[in-house]
């Protein structure tokens, strides 16, 4: 007689879910302010100035006063050379004893006019007109702002299924047992 033994091992069945995450990120709320920038000027315009008199004087373009003045000061001159040429005569005529036609030379130099002086000339004469000139100037002064940056952060939305494990039982253990003759 003997014995047979039969044995079945057990069998498992695992089965698994997957875990399943999902996140969303909406975006922040940004907002932004920027403050304009203030700029401030200040000009000082450039100033050109042009002084024809002189030019016009030559032109004989005068201003009434001075025009007075010129025949004030011509008379002046006048009257001082006069006064030196009759000092002059009177000297002549004070040594008349001395000999000569000193009263003839006199009558001849006093009746002939001075001889007529001319020459050539540029009306208005080379740089009679004055020229001025002085810059302008600019001045910028800035006064700037920072931005304003506010940011409101939104949290992330987060959706979470788990996942599982799953054991079965596919298959029981036995054990069989047989007497054979």
């Amino acid at each position: 007689m003997r014995l047979e033994m039969q044995a079945t091992f057990p069998q498992l069945a695992i089965s698994i879910e997957r875990a399943q995450m999902e996140i969303r990120q909406p975006p922040a709320d940004v907002s932004i302010e920027q403050p304009p920038a203030q700029l401030e000027m200040k000009t000082t315009p450039p100033r050109l100035t042009i002084d024809q008199s002189e030019a016009w004087a030559d032109m004989d373009l005068k201003h009434i006063f001075r025009r007075i003045a010129e025949a004030a000061q011509e008379g002046y001159e006048n009257w001082l050379s006069y006064l030196e040429t009759v000092s002059a005569q009177g000297d002549e005529l004070m040594r008349i004893e001395q000999g000569g036609d000193v009263l003839a030379a006199q009558a001849q130099a006093n009746s002939e006019p001075p001889p007529l002086e001319f020459n050539i000339g540029l009306v208005p004469r080379p740089f009679s007109v004055k020229i001025g000139f002085e810059p302008g100037r600019l001045e910028l002064n800035w006064q700037t702002y920072g931005a304003r940056i506010h940011i409101e952060p939104r949290p992330a939305q987060i959706d979470y299924k788990p996942g599982a494990v799953h054991f079965d039982l596919a298959r029981h253990n036995s054990l069989r047992i047989d007497v054979v003759t």
